[in-house]
């Protein structure tokens, strides 16, 4: 059990675990999890970490469906930062104890500040990392904000 899933289960929220099998050739995480699962690609969404350059660990975690791209500009205004760039991916594993394709918003190592694209708010339910290739957690987007202390904002590129 992930400290995802041992977050969700502690908080004793309605959620759903859905698992498949990761193709270690595929890339594309969050694309194969709604391929795979038949899930809508919108309410699908992937975890990206932040930070202000390579040197520093990331500052903050981002959510945006997985057919879409993060507008880092955006998150940059919302941090009240100049500019920021996609965290190192070694930098990534390191901050949230996940390793690159697993990452999830909740039961990170430390918690950052959390932004969830806004789209996220037109479902019922959401899917999101359950902390390893292969393991969606399905919950309430209001829920995901809850634990992990997230915020909506409009952070994808249209």
């Amino acid at each position: 059990m992930t400290p995802a899933v041992q977050l969700a289960k502690k908080a004793k929220i309605v959620f759903e675990i859905l698992e498949y099998s990761h193709d270690p050739h595929c890339a594309a995480y969050g694309e194969e999890a709604a391929n795979t699962l038949g899930l809508n690609p919108a309410q699908v969404f992937k975890t990206l970490l932040v930070a202000i350059d390579k040197a520093h660990l990331p500052i903050a975690v981002a959510l945006v469906p997985v057919n879409h791209q993060l507008d880092l500009k955006a998150v940059a205004k919302c941090l009240g930062q100049k500019k920021l760039q996609m965290a190192d991916a070694e930098l990534a594993q390191k901050s949230s104890g996940y390793l690159v394709g697993g990452i999830s918003p909740l039961g990170q190592k430390k918690l950052l500040t959390t932004l969830i694209d806004n789209s996220a708010q037109n479902f019922d339910k959401i899917y999101v990392s359950g902390g390893k290739r292969g393991l969606e957690i399905c919950l309430s987007p209001t829920d995901l904000a809850i634990l992990s202390k997230g915020s909506f904002a409009h952070i994808k590129v249209l």
